[in-house]
């Protein structure tokens, strides 16, 4: 006679293998993984030290291709060749990196793939805030090692500067003018000397071939906690602008929406496509004070009203469209999120925004459906 055994509380507790939670956005070199191994081994040119790809791939990488196996590289960045080319090369040489433009210019994107294709690690990260202390950028200590033996290497945290000057990698600084400004000079003998002084241990970590850093400032911020111009002379500065035509801002604007609505399992952009150009649209119109025609002057309202800013309002109109409509984007999905994108301030907006609807929107063509929801949330 046999006799069966359950398996007690523990044994099927160990029996249970759970799958590692997908990341609902990965970093670039886990997103783009097969582009990066595609461009690494058709990558004949010359890399820099500890570099993944040469500075020609790098490029490619960011602007997109096609190589000769036929592989389709897609690109990251829309905008100027010369632009991108500028900083892979300053990349290459001593100078640092710092990425200026306004709010949604693809800024953080950009440091973010350049770091991936360059070091194959993107995450040496220091965000800059009002409240970034300069352990952030230096080092900081395990308080209980240096209770019980004193200050050592042991004791000793890294930071992500730190450890990119240690291997050789590409470090990143998010936010550079939000950080005080006795905490920004910190970096000024790391990238001038190369070196970070330990004088707690009368050492030093020097940068080994490889290292250079990334840093992104907002050109809005001019006064919040201005760069020293000790500091800046360590940079190259690259301006990220506006994209320069509608066009271009929509192709930018649909290609991210199709990214991010892949991850979150919403409708495909194409449905939605006239509706992109629509927002786009009202953006740049109000943004640059003109319509898209010239004939109209327009007030701008005190927003940004940037690129980032479009692919927000239209990932959550696709939102809306899925789990509240039919899966197409329409006029009405996309409403809202433009009124709260335009009214900032709510007294001074809401008259440019309704002065607006009235004198352009409601005479346009073709666009009676997104005046009445533009009208109807704005009531």
């Amino acid at each position: 006679m046999s006799v069966s055994v359950e398996p007690t509380t523990v044994e099927a507790a160990e029996a249970v293998v759970e799958e590692p939670a997908e990341a609902l956005r990965p970093h670039a070199e886990d997103a783009f993984a097969g582009e990066l191994a595609a461009l690494a081994a058709q990558d004949d040119r010359p890399r820099p030290a500890r570099w993944k790809l040469s500075p020609w791939a790098v490029a490619t990488y960011l602007l997109g291709g096609t190589l000769p196996d036929g592989t389709v590289i897609t690109p990251k960045y829309v905008g100027p060749r010369r632009i991108v080319e500028v900083a892979v090369t300053t990349l290459a040489t001593d100078r640092a990196l710092l990425l200026l433009g306004v709010p949604g210019t693809a800024k953080t994107w950009v440091s973010e793939h350049l770091a991936a294709a360059v070091s194959g690690d993107s995450t040496l990260l220091v965000q800059g805030t009002a409240g970034t202390p300069e352990e952030a950028i230096r080092y900081g200590w395990n308080y209980a090692q240096l209770l019980a033996h004193g200050p050592s290497r042991d004791a000793l945290v890294p930071s992500p500067v730190m450890r990119a000057m240690a291997e050789g990698m590409t470090a990143r600084v998010e936010e550079l003018t939000r950080i005080p400004a006795d905490v920004q000079d910190t970096l000024i003998t790391i990238l001038s000397e190369k070196t970070l002084p330990i004088p707690e241990l009368g050492q030093e970590v020097q940068a080994v071939r490889g290292f250079n850093l990334i840093a992104t400032a907002n050109d809005r911020d001019r006064g919040v906690n201005d760069l020293s111009s000790a500091l800046r002379r360590r940079f190259n500065t690259v301006v990220l602008p506006l994209p320069e035509s509608a066009d271009a801002e929509v192709d930018i604007v649909s290609r991210r929406v199709d990214q991010i609505g892949r991850s979150l399992d919403l409708p495909s952009v194409p449905d939605g496509v006239d509706e992109i150009r629509r927002v786009v649209t009202v953006f740049r119109e109000l943004r640059d004070g003109v319509t898209a025609d010239g004939r109209t002057k327009l007030k701008s309202p005190s927003g940004t009203l940037s690129t980032a800013e479009a692919i927000s309002v239209v990932t959550n109109g696709l939102a809306l469209a899925a789990h509240f409509g039919d899966g197409v984007l329409r006029a009405g999905d996309v409403a809202a999120g433009i009124l709260g994108a335009v009214v900032r301030d709510p007294a001074a907006d809401r008259v440019i925004w309704q002065e607006y609807l009235e004198t352009v929107v409601r005479e346009r063509d073709g666009w009676t459906d997104f005046y009445r929801a533009c009208r109807e949330v704005s009531a």
